[in-house]
């Protein structure tokens, strides 16, 4: 027997209806107005006013069961991918900032009297053979465009569409919202950029990072950092992020409004020997294919629960 409550006797009554039921319930509603449109802000009436459906305690316990497996495997793959991504991070912090690499003994490069010089740009002392550059001669900097909205034929199509509303914390960027077709994207001024290009958004939401996990074109909010060189993409990930933190510093705190192509053009970072960024990326690779990985799989849960939820809430 399934029962369609909105009683707050009920609803505060475990022996009725689970509190882990209650919150999917509600996860499965999509607030409306009397005139379709989402609600913005959600009232007392709003809740007391929506009817859920209540099924027995068993059927309650085995919906929750099955959703929050879910949920429980997604979180564990995004905390496993935090502390990937930190160890990764941390190994380029001691390489690439500290300056402790493996000499050709294998000992940390600082730390054990590694010679270094002073550069003016840096004001700071780096590894005697380091280049002091900025990363145009690693990547290509390239532009983001909008096919016109008012032409659906451009819309729609199988082609990921990256804008700075899609970044969610990843590091590999698997989906977006918005979707273009061939014929979109011969009619904006992004290319079909490849799997480990870096995109930085300019705009908006400034400074957040992604590695395209697969072929996808992006809008005039962002840029495109290609590689020259593909399978360095670990090592120009983290080095631009440091490019990222040096205009941070310039623009007097951690927000600032926009970056151009001169901001990026005019930042200066200590660049390491070729050998050492080669034993830097082979040293991650399998650190990110298994953060890759792992989104991937939150990806496929994700949209399994969501196609779940609906199904199991109405019965």
């Amino acid at each position: 027997v399934m029962t369609l409550v909105a009683d707050a006797e009920w609803i505060n009554d475990e022996s009725r209806v689970l509190n882990e039921y209650l919150f999917y319930c509600y996860k499965n509603i999509h607030w409306t107005t009397s005139v379709g449109s989402t609600i913005l802000r959600l009232y007392n009436d709003d809740i007391r006013n929506t009817d859920i459906i209540v099924p027995p305690l068993s059927d309650q316990k085995k919906i929750a069961s099955v959703l929050s497996a879910l949920d429980d495997k997604i979180a564990l793959n995004k905390k496993m991918n935090q502390k990937l991504e930190a160890m990764a991070k941390r190994l380029y912090d001691y390489w690439f900032v500290q300056f402790d690499f493996p000499d050709k003994n294998g000992c940390p490069y600082k730390t054990t009297g590694g010679k270094m010089e002073y550069n003016p740009t840096l004001k700071r002392e780096i590894p005697v053979g380091w280049e002091v550059n900025n990363i145009c001669p690693l990547m290509e900097i390239l532009p983001g465009g909008t096919p016109s909205k008012a032409k659906p034929e451009y819309w729609n199509g199988d082609i990921p569409f990256f804008g700075p509303t899609d970044y969610c914390g990843d590091v590999f960027q698997l989906s977006t919202e918005e979707h273009i077709t061939e014929n979109g994207l011969n009619n904006c001024a992004s290319a079909l950029y490849p799997p480990k290009t870096i995109f930085i958004t300019a705009r908006g939401s400034v400074g957040k990072l992604i590695v395209c996990g697969k072929p996808m074109a992006m809008n005039q909010s962002c840029y495109a950092l290609k590689p020259f060189d593909l399978e360095k993409y670990e090592y120009l990930f983290y080095l631009t992020k440091q490019l990222i933190e040096q205009l941070k510093k310039k623009g007097s705190g951690s927000v600032f409004k926009s970056i151009n192509t001169l901001d990026i053009e005019q930042s200066f970072l200590s660049i390491a020997p070729n050998e050492i960024i080669e034993l830097y990326c082979k040293k991650v690779k399998s650190i990110f294919e298994r953060i890759k990985s792992n989104t991937v799989e939150i990806a496929k849960l994700t949209k399994l629960r969501d196609k779940l939820l609906p199904l199991l809430m109405n019965g």
